[in-house]
């Protein structure tokens, strides 16, 4: 290979990997971006986002935000993770198989999508008194556990909009410190925890992965929390077993 072609080659490596920090700007973004917070975000010159945004808003990628104008992912994003959410299902229902199995519990699967978490699966518990949510159900962010794990994974600026503006909406007075304590605790740990907050009666413990794409999902094992302090320590051991493997598959 010749100094051009190897220049040419790095060249679009460095191109791919731009859009892609700036698809990741967007997905985390409450609304659209200009291009100047667009830049800022992602540490580069404004024209160099002009001409990146450019390309990707030809393919559909992105696409002007009707509301408030500035830039937002497009449809076509959509209809790739799509496909992608369904090898994500496929590939964890094994996993998921085999965490029940070891648990008795019921396991679920969820995606981060804008401010909740979306279930994309789950494989029912073996006992007679067993917590179930219905695939594509909506979970919130701050009192769940596969919530409380993807929330940690974010920037900290990231996941305090998201956090204010739940608890905005549901009228909660609560102290963000506290949490953002707790968030930093689930990062070291690898598991969150949700102790009767969601749902009086169930508990649940769950972690956070990302896939292929960078998107965020959780896999967790709700409880009747009658059950939970004797099942705690097997439900742990089994996540962090499961969480191992996830990390194999999606490095």
């Amino acid at each position: 290979m010749t100094d051009k072609q190897l220049k040419s080659e790095k060249a679009g490596i460095q191109v791919i990997t731009r859009a892609a920090a700036i698809l990741r700007v967007l997905k985390n973004a409450q609304s659209g971006m200009s291009l100047g917070q667009i830049a800022e975000r992602v540490d580069l010159p404004r024209s160099t986002v002009q001409r990146i945004t450019s390309a990707l808003a030809e393919e559909k990628f992105v696409i002007s935000d009707a509301n408030g104008g500035g830039l937002r992912l497009g449809p076509e994003l959509g209809a790739l993770a799509g496909n992608a959410q369904y090898n994500i299902v496929e590939h964890c229902r094994l996993l998921l198989t085999e965490l029940t199995q070891k648990t008795g519990e019921t396991t679920d699967l969820a995606v981060m999508r804008g401010i909740g978490m979306v279930f994309l699966d789950q494989v029912p518990g073996t006992h007679r008194l067993t917590t179930v949510s219905k695939v594509g159900e909506v979970f919130p962010l701050t009192t769940t556990a596969n919530g409380k794990a993807c929330l940690a994974q974010l920037p900290a600026e990231d996941a305090i909009k998201l956090i204010r503006n739940e608890w905005d909406r549901n009228g909660v007075q609560a102290d963000l410190n506290s949490f953002l304590a707790e968030l930093a605790q689930i990062r070291s740990a690898g598991l969150a925890y949700d102790l009767d907050e969601h749902s009086g009666g169930v508990s649940a413990i769950g972690f956070c992965f990302t896939d292929w794409g960078g998107g965020l999902h959780a896999i967790s094992v709700p409880v009747p929390s009658s059950r939970f302090p004797m099942q705690r320590r097997t439900i742990e051991n089994a996540l962090r077993e499961t969480a191992a493997h996830i990390q194999d598959t999606f490095d």
